[in-house]
């Protein structure tokens, strides 16, 4: 198939974008180089740790690149000295220059996880999640200097189940774009896909996520407690304040019942979890928990180690 694939050049960072680079490959992609963050601290030592894409590419035998600033001339010609008819963008990280994008005959193409232009930006599945929302999905576009403003080549779309949290909807979209991508690829190279621009209609952004949003505000109604819940499982954890202790909170559901007290008031346990009353006065469930320091619990072991009274609450 390597002869129905444009050769190119492979810019992603994050999980996002390993699948897309491994079904790529598998499928013969002449991939002429791999663009990627430089190495960063991570984790409680600091120690340098190479990004996902990165240990990817190597254990490919790609050759990596990692600039520390894409708009750097020096940058741009060698990515240009590739020869490579088009680049693709998965999940990159910086904000590609006009100079950069004009150096591919068949331009720099996009996957983005969700249906734009719905939700452009850095956070799509989180505010998607955060918006209640039952579908999202995938769109393969081409580039242009705005945010996600760039002419659609195809979209799919992809189904958010109730319990969904943001790990299974992460890694379904990004198995759905990484057979999207190449599936466009190849229409792209042979003239049979027409770039559509995006309209004004549905227009929405998705902005990075602030650290406060990761509070859980219990005044809220349960479903929307939930969704946040949702939105941060399992990383990097929606969490609230118990007794001046930060604990994280997941797999969160609403219970088929009200009850009276504050918000975040703790009113007892079943087997889905902790119960909590938000502020509609609805019940949640949050089935596991996580204090600082501490693995990650069903809240039933939770519990057996480190009671919590009913009457407490979550701050």
């Amino acid at each position: 198939m390597s002869g129905e694939l444009p050769s190119l050049v492979f810019m992603g960072t994050p999980d996002f974008a390993v699948p897309s680079l491994q079904r790529l490959c598998a499928h013969g992609a002449a991939v002429r180089l791999v663009v990627t963050q430089p190495d960063r601290p991570s984790g409680r030592g600091k120690r340098l740790t190479p990004p996902p894409v990165k240990l990817a590419a190597e254990a490919l035998g790609l050759e990596v690149y990692q600039p520390e600033r894409v708009r750097r001339s020096e940058v741009i010609e060698r990515l240009r000295s590739c020869g490579a008819e088009c680049a693709v963008v998965v999940a990159y990280g910086q904000i590609l220059p006009q100079d950069l994008l004009d150096a591919f005959p068949l331009g720099a193409i996009n996957v983005h996880a969700s249906l734009l232009p719905a939700y452009r930006g850095a956070a799509p599945i989180q505010r998607a999640i955060l918006s209640g929302e039952s579908v999202t999905g995938v769109t393969i576009m081409l580039l242009d200097a705005g945010m996600d403003t760039g002419p659609i080549l195809t979209r799919r779309e992809v189904p958010i189940e109730p319990a969904d949290a943001f790990g299974a909807v992460h890694d379904k979209l990004a198995a759905a774009g990484s057979e999207l991508l190449l599936e466009t690829l190849i229409e792209w190279k042979a003239g049979r896909v027409r770039p559509v621009a995006q309209g004004e209609a549905g227009v929405s952004l998705a902005p990075p996520v602030r650290k406060e949003e990761m509070r859980l505000a219990w005044e809220a109604p349960a479903q929307q407690v939930v969704n946040a819940i949702r939105a941060f499982d399992p990383w990097p954890g929606a969490f609230s304040i118990l007794n001046g202790r930060r604990i994280k909170c997941f797999r969160g559901s609403t219970l088929a019942w009200k009850g009276e007290g504050r918000p975040g008031e703790i009113v007892g346990s079943t087997e889905e979890g902790l119960v909590v009353l938000a502020g509609d006065g609805r019940a949640v469930a949050v089935g596991e928990l996580q204090l600082e320091g501490v693995r990650r619990l069903s809240a039933g072991e939770f519990l057996r180690g480190r009671p919590i009274a009913p009457g407490s609450v979550l701050e």
